[in-house]
């Protein structure tokens, strides 16, 4: 796949005072999404629309395909995973997650197609947290899901170059 996460749209507020802090945190996520070199191996975009919800439209082509012709678990851990934690690090503003495990199920192959990844926090808000997502593909069928569960690492969002609070 050809690059590139999408960088976030900067709105220029919401209602009369602005953005508040917890879309400045949002739209700071979607930049630290964007940011990742590992984004540049695919063509995504992240949304963040509310607290405990993330969105990643992903586009399949040939390059991310197995030897059998259709798309490599890789993928399906990499945007299942992403949109989970995203969905979790919605309720931390001050530390980067931490993926401590996740559990993935495939549902069904997928080849060229755009899919989009949905994340959304189960629970915990202060030492461990727990989200699922999963992945639909472009008719709108689920080709898997995952469960994570993320703990806060020592590493402060505001320290990281994507992350613009």
């Amino acid at each position: 796949m050809s690059s590139t996460a999408t960088p976030p749209e900067v709105d220029a507020g919401s209602g009369a005072g602005g953005p508040s802090g917890a879309e400045l945190h949002w739209r700071s996520l979607e930049g630290l999404y964007a940011s990742a070199p590992i984004n540049a191996l695919f063509t995504s975009r992240i949304a963040i629309p509310h607290e405990g919800a993330a969105r990643i439209e992903f586009d399949i082509d040939e390059s991310c395909y197995h030897a059998a012709g259709a798309a490599h678990g890789t993928v399906y851990f990499k945007m299942l995973d992403d949109a989970a934690f995203y969905a979790a690090n919605t309720l931390v503003t001050d530390r980067f997650l931490l993926t401590t495990s996740f559990n993935l199920h495939f549902s069904r192959p997928v080849r060229k197609s755009r899919v989009i990844a949905e994340g959304r926090w189960i629970s915990g808000r202060r030492r461990v947290l727990v989200a699922e997502s999963r992945l639909l593909d472009a008719d709108g069928e689920e080709i898997g899901r995952g469960t994570g569960t993320f703990m806060r690492s020592r590493i402060p969002l505001s320290t990281l170059d994507g992350y613009r609070a």
